[in-house]
């Protein structure tokens, strides 16, 4: 029984996704390398987890190119995350799984566009990546945090979210985006302030724990196939 194959960019880091799982991990997917995955199944079972993707840097799988590997018997496929999970959206009728919370928003309408969850990223020794930009997603669960601790006001969180989306995801940056709040907004310049302070040390990936979420759920599902198989 082969490793489950994840592939995995900026949502997580591949040393802690190692600490939980030593699977197959693989780049970003780009278009074609799900194809490919279907045209050489040979094995009785796969297991292939999708977190990250490309956006920018190259094509990213399309959804047809997902189904014709989700619709292959004995493969087993979830998503989560960043590209994983929209994929997961579109093809769970098809029994692709979906994992996580952004999953679950996408799925009852409460996210509908790509730029929520697309990032730029650069690859670094080791096989980790460096982001470039941050999520759609992960500013606003930073910003519904900081609101909920009463860093910021309602007013604060709502003319940053708005803000952010409005700029090309690319050049989501904290920096930039506290900039033009700024420039905007003189007003509210000492909650955006606070709000940047409390960034710096406070920042929370809710891609990465969708990414973890995967992982935990792929290798307890390899676990119990292996012990399955032990005890035969």
């Amino acid at each position: 029984m082969g490793k489950p194959i994840i592939f995995l960019g900026p949502s997580l880091s591949r040393e802690k996704a190692r600490k939980i799982f030593d699977a197959d991990y693989r780049p970003p997917a780009r278009k074609g390398d799900f194809l490919r995955l279907a045209a050489d199944f040979a094995a009785v079972e796969m297991t292939v987890g999708f977190i990250d993707g490309v956006f920018l840097q190259d094509y990213p799988p399309t959804p047809i190119e997902v189904y014709h590997l989700a619709r292959k018997n004995g493969v087993l496929l979830a998503g989560a995350a960043s590209l994983g999970a929209l994929r997961a959206v579109e093809l769970e009728k098809f029994g692709m799984i979906g994992i996580g919370k952004i999953f679950q928003l996408y799925k009852m309408g409460k996210l509908d566009a790509d730029d929520e969850v697309a990032v730029t990223f650069v690859s670094e020794e080791g096989g980790d990546y460096r982001l470039q930009s941050e999520a759609m997603i992960d500013i606003r669960y930073n910003l519904y945090l900081a609101h909920k601790k009463e860093v910021i006001s309602e007013k604060a969180k709502s003319v940053l979210v708005k803000l952010a989306k409005e700029i090309y995801f690319p050049n989501r940056k904290y920096t930039y985006i506290l900039e033009e709040a700024k420039n905007r907004y003189p007003v509210l310049e000492s909650e955006i302030n606070s709000f940047g302070r409390y960034i710096e040390s406070n920042r929370k990936s809710l891609k990465e724990m969708d990414a973890i979420r995967l992982v935990k759920y792929l290798k307890e599902r390899y676990d119990s196939t292996a012990n399955a198989i032990s005890m035969q």
